[in-house]
């Protein structure tokens, strides 16, 4: 925040506002030292008999132990999901079916600031966001899910659905328990068991969910959570009795998934990278937008698939725009994501925050301009200054690739035809922002922008009614909603 300061009758504005700290407590996470793989309803030590550590982002100390699952493990973990798929789940009647995810919702509640602290803790993200977004998300897509189960037949009138068996579920470090929600939710409300890996650096608040799920009195094996790198997700996506692979991360990793089920019979849902356009037009309710630019791309770090990392303004507003983009950047706080006042939290891994900076550096070796925050960044952890880039060229590199950090580019247009081509012109096509006071121009671009979801006049809002998906690059299919539910049925 700023306050005014009056000097030689003159008003400028401090942005050098100190607040007293207001941390979070960790008392409420309860983390054990070591944790295994939890297959066929308990936890298993892994047949590689190996560990690796997860640390908190913010401090680099280590937070606990993780199993290491080889393809044993998996393998252990696929029959145990067949086995209860055929001999339990799929036998069971719906509305009990209905009855354990209600109950996994509540419990989700009852724990609900332990996995917001586990969660920043673990993955570098603001309290805020965990503790207002993401877990309360995470319980409503068990609800949502919860009350589909029964209705399945109402949800595809006159066509026989069938579920499709054991899925594979890989989820990345970004929204760690949330994508856990979107992927295992509407798997088990049409009938089918779950293998689920989450990503090596936030593994904790799964594990924690493999908890609840155990004292939810779930049936063994339905959902089995194994943890690992890269040769256990590839282990889960080449192993032969899975009939569905579900897959959040990079494009570069979809790709190869792709290759790898091509010629086999299994089902699959890619949600891969994204570069979002967000468009500014000269009607736009300025404050408002500029609001919803920083909380599309600043306030989660810029680690979201869906951030806006591109802006469009048009030339009319563009230095009103800027000079109230950067005023606003300069009372952003970057720092200790445990604190309430934090608005940008720390990078995932220094193998991130690394990737970052060579995209800062590739900008100004291409001669953009850069605007940062001053803030004094922690001296332990791993923290990216918020970053703006104007002069941007469509061709420049920070314009095309996914950078998955607190970077917006900014670019100019004139007519509704030039920013609709130039937000197009992107190898991905995942989502996108309107702001305009005009309702015709809106529903003019949602048809013409090549983006998966479209947010007119707001940024960032999710609901488990809504599908989430995108085009290109970004992947296909989509999770949330009804087409979620589609997604694990025949």
């Amino acid at each position: 925040m700023s306050k005014a300061v009056k000097k030689n009758n003159t008003v400028k504005l401090d942005f050098n506002i100190e607040y007293a700290p207001a941390p979070e407590s960790k008392a409420s996470a309860k983390i054990q030292p070591s944790y295994d793989l939890f297959i066929n309803g308990k936890f298993e030590k892994p047949a590689s008999k190996k560990y690796f550590d997860t640390i908190n982002p913010a401090t680099e100390e280590k937070l606990s132990s993780i199993a290491e699952a080889n393809a044993t493990d998996v393998n252990k973990a696929v029959k145990a999901a067949r086995n209860a798929y055929d001999n339990t789940w799929s036998k069971m009647p719906a509305k009990e079916r209905a009855k354990y995810i209600y109950r996994i919702a509540r419990m989700i509640q009852e724990r609900a600031r332990e996995f917001a602290v586990i969660e920043t803790l673990d993955g570098g993200k603001p309290i805020r966001e965990s503790r207002d977004i993401d877990i309360p998300l995470v319980a409503n897509h068990f609800f949502y899910y919860a009350g589909w189960t029964d209705k399945l037949a109402y949800a595809f009138p006159n066509k026989k659905i069938q579920s499709l068996g054991v899925a594979g579920q890989i989820i990345p470090w970004n929204f760690p328990l949330l994508m856990a929600a979107w992927k295992i939710a509407p798997a088990l409300a049409t009938g089918n068991t779950v293998v689920l890996k989450p990503a090596e650096t936030t593994s904790l608040t799964a594990l924690k969910l493999a908890e609840i799920i155990q004292e939810s009195d779930l049936p063994p094996g339905v959902v089995n959570i194994i943890t690992g790198a890269g040769a256990t997700g590839a282990a889960i996506v080449n192993h032969p009795d899975i009939n569905k692979i579900a897959f959040t991360g990079s494009t570069d990793v979809g790709k190869i998934i792709q290759r790898a089920v091509a010629g086999t019979n299994k089902k699959v849902t890619l949600e891969l990278g994204g570069k979002a356009a967000n468009i500014i037009f000269d009607d736009a309710p300025i404050d408002q937008a500029v609001e919803g630019v920083i909380n599309g791309i600043f306030f989660n770090q810029g680690h979201v698939c869906c951030a806006g990392s591109r802006l469009f303004v048009q030339e009319s507003v563009y230095d009103i725009i800027l000079k109230k983009l950067k005023d606003r950047l300069s009372t952003l706080i970057v720092g200790n994501p445990m604190d309430k006042n934090t608005d940008i939290g720390a990078i995932n891994s220094k193998q991130q925050m690394d990737n970052i900076h060579k995209y800062l550096r590739i900008g100004e070796k291409e001669g953009l301009e850069m605007y940062q925050n001053n803030c004094v960044l922690p001296k332990k952890g791993f923290f990216i200054r918020p970053t703006l880039f104007t002069n941007v060229a469509q061709s420049s590199r920070l314009a095309q690739e996914e950078i998955f950090g607190p970077v917006l580019t900014i670019q100019t247009f004139r007519t509704d035809d030039e920013v609709i081509e130039k937000a197009n012109n992107t190898p991905f096509g995942l989502s996108a922002g309107v702001w305009t006071d005009k309702g015709s121009k809106i529903f003019n671009l949602t048809t013409k922008l090549r983006a998966g979801v479209i947010w007119a006049n707001t940024y960032n809002k999710f609901d488990p009614t809504s599908p989430f998906g995108g085009y290109k690059e970004s992947g296909y299919g989509r999770e949330g909603g009804l087409h979620g539910l589609g997604a694990y049925l025949k």
